[in-house]
């Protein structure tokens, strides 16, 4: 349980970090090529310094190959650490994508939307974990379980719902991409350790925060757009808590249950910002949205349960 509330604690930073400064001009995509390149760099050395693991040099694609159907065709087996490897770089390489594009939402979320909603909405992705716990692993929600997930939709059906003429035409694009490509990036967390050995996770993250790295500073130079001190600095900030999200989240899922990780990190990520965006920043929910939060910390409350 102390690796999961570190986890909400870094989690939880970001957003409020993101609120601190949207007052600025910043460069959005400078700011998330700043904030992965510390990531990875961090993530590399941490690696190299943590791991004691002597890799074979043997190993290639055929005999992971091989590996592969046994291992996932089990709920049981991991693979051996030099398939372990493989496994950090291809889930790696594919998160990396999922781990942009949320950040870039979740800045521009917290411009438009405010940092409470924001992380709601970030946090709500945990659904798409489940989702796919159930279709993939067969871990059946139980009554009370289903319960949640529904108040969850209707929390999200709630936040676009215009009150004037009970229509959609205020469906919030920028809330719905953050909710789908968040519960991507943490769905990627819980996939490389449902099967992996838990001592690649630094070089899982490296490949993870490099592979957005690389992303972020392609449009970061298509932009052509004026980058400053201030862009760089405050990807920096960001990074540390970043990095650290998903690195104690990890460990936290080698030692919880999905079903009960990822409610309460998503629950308790949603209160700390909630209260630091009141507290800070007298930021103040809509009627409509306030009862959308409600619901979904009610939805968790369930889910965990």
């Amino acid at each position: 349980m102390f690796y999961l509330a570190l986890a909400i604690i870094c989690s939880s930073s970001i957003a409020l970090i993101f609120k601190y400064t949207e007052g600025n001009e910043m460069n959005r995509y400078a700011v998330t090529s700043s904030n992965y390149f510390i990531a990875f760099l961090v993530s590399i050395l941490m690696f190299f310094n943590n791991n004691t693991m002597k890799l074979s040099t043997k190993s290639s694609l055929h005999s992971f190959t091989k590996e592969f159907y046994s291992v996932i065709s089990s709920n049981e087996l991991l693979f051996s650490p030099e398939g372990s490897f493989i496994w950090a770089v291809l889930v790696g390489v594919i998160a990396g994508l999922f781990f942009f594009l949320s950040f870039i939402y979740y800045q521009k979320s917290v411009r438009e939307n405010g940092v409470g909603l924001s992380g709601t909405f970030g946090k709500l992705g945990i659904l798409i974990p489940m989702i796919f716990s159930i279709l993939l692993w067969r871990e059946m929600p139980t009554a009370l379980q289903w319960c949640g997930i529904a108040l969850s939709l209707v929390s999200i059906l709630i936040v676009n719902l215009s009150l004037k003429d009970l229509s959609l035409k205020s469906f919030n694009t920028t809330l719905i991409l953050l909710f789908i490509f968040g519960g991507m990036a943490e769905f990627s967390n819980k996939i490389f350790q449902k099967y992996a050995v838990t001592e690649l996770k630094d070089l899982f993250l490296f490949f993870v925060f490099f592979v957005a790295f690389i992303i972020s500073i392609c449009f970061t130079f298509k932009q052509k757009k004026r980058v400053n001190i201030k862009d760089i600095i405050l990807g920096i900030v960001v990074g540390i808590p970043n990095l650290f999200s998903s690195y104690f989240l990890i460990l936290a899922l080698s030692h919880i249950t999905t079903s009960v990780a990822f409610p309460i990190y998503s629950a308790g990520s949603i209160l700390l910002i909630n209260l630091g965006g009141f507290i800070i920043f007298k930021e103040k929910l809509s009627l409509k949205d306030t009862f959308a939060v409600a619901l979904t910390l009610i939805a968790l409350v369930l889910i965990n349960m």
